[in-house]
């Protein structure tokens, strides 16, 4: 029993000086931690996409509350939240933050069913990185979408499907952040982030096939073929050509939309615009009207008649 009441002893004095030695040590090492970054971390949605460049909101709101000791956070976005989420953490931080462009997911591709036609059947694995490092898919075009759904799965928000008409990934625009993790997961890279633009409206090439323009149009009835009209017709100079495919700058673009009326492939897209008005039909010339009838003319001997019978009255 000595040995048993000895050992205890022993252990809780070993105890003793181990939480001892543990809180000192944790009052001396600790890490004090701004109270500030548990509020914006609350107002940020949590997303954890990775589209401000940070890895989740935690580091996005360290980087707001070392932005906001330095004096600027300018360059500093959600941009799932978007201006209502970074008005309220400037609002919490005191600081000013300048407006950004709301950006959204925008798949570059229009090779349909009807435009790219199946030559072939996949019974791999169902995803776009496997499919894409098997060849070029189940049609002939190696660069659109493949219709698996590796966007879906990283989308955070559920603004991302697959039109099963089509079999082309779609975006919802009033559910898309703008994030890019869509973009990240595209084998292909077809799909890209542009400015949302002024009401919604933008323009861009719905193709990013380099091919040269006969093996292009044979791939896909609507690819771009690189033929130069569109990059002559803006007058902004927004449009480049590389690599044998047409390339819109979104940030110099004015949406005059006269590069999709040149474009002999209908291969670039305008969205959210107004329907153009049906045309004015020219108004056919009246008939003329018919002439009033002469009024007829008494005959003479309509007339004595006639005069006979006012002498008789």
């Amino acid at each position: 029993m000595d040995f048993i009441f000895i050992a205890v002893i022993v252990l809780g004095a070993i105890g003793l000086v181990a939480a001892a030695v543990l809180y000192v040590c944790s009052k001396k090492f600790a890490v004090k931690e701004d109270p500030r970054l548990g509020e914006v971390a609350a107002l940020l949605p949590q997303a954890n996409c990775g589209g401000c460049g940070f890895p989740g909101c935690s580091g996005l709101a360290d980087a707001l509350v070392k932005g906001a000791d330095a004096g600027n956070i300018d360059g500093l976005s959600c941009p799932v939240g978007g201006h209502e989420v970074m008005d309220k953490v400037a609002d919490l931080l005191g600081m000013a933050i300048a407006n950004t462009e709301p950006k959204v997911a925008v798949v570059r591709c229009n090779g349909t069913c009807e435009n790219r036609p199946q030559v072939s059947e996949y019974s791999g694995l169902r995803t776009c990185a496997a499919m894409h490092a098997c060849g070029a898919g189940e049609s002939a075009c190696g660069f659109g979408c493949l219709g698996c759904g590796d966007c879906i799965a990283v989308c955070s928000l559920d603004a991302i499907r697959i039109n099963p008409e089509t079999g082309i990934a779609e975006v919802d625009e009033d559910k898309c952040g703008g994030c890019g993790a869509c973009s990240r997961a595209c084998p292909r890279h077809v799909i890209e982030v542009r400015r949302k633009g002024p009401k919604g409206r933008r323009v861009y090439v719905s193709c990013v096939n380099h091919d040269k323009g006969p093996a292009a149009k044979s791939a896909c009835a609507v690819a771009c073929i690189g033929c130069g009209k569109c990059e002559k017709e803006c007058p902004f100079g927004a449009i480049t050509m590389g690599d044998n495919l047409a390339y819109i700058d979104h940030e110099k673009c004015r949406v005059c939309r006269k590069c999709e009326k040149v474009c002999p492939q209908k291969a670039i897209v305008a969205v959210n615009f107004p329907a153009p008005r049906p045309s004015q039909q020219v108004n056919a010339p009246k008939e003329a009207a018919p002439k009033a009838a002469a009024p007829a003319v008494e005959k003479p001997k309509e007339m004595e008649d006639k005069f006979a019978d006012i002498n008789i009255n």
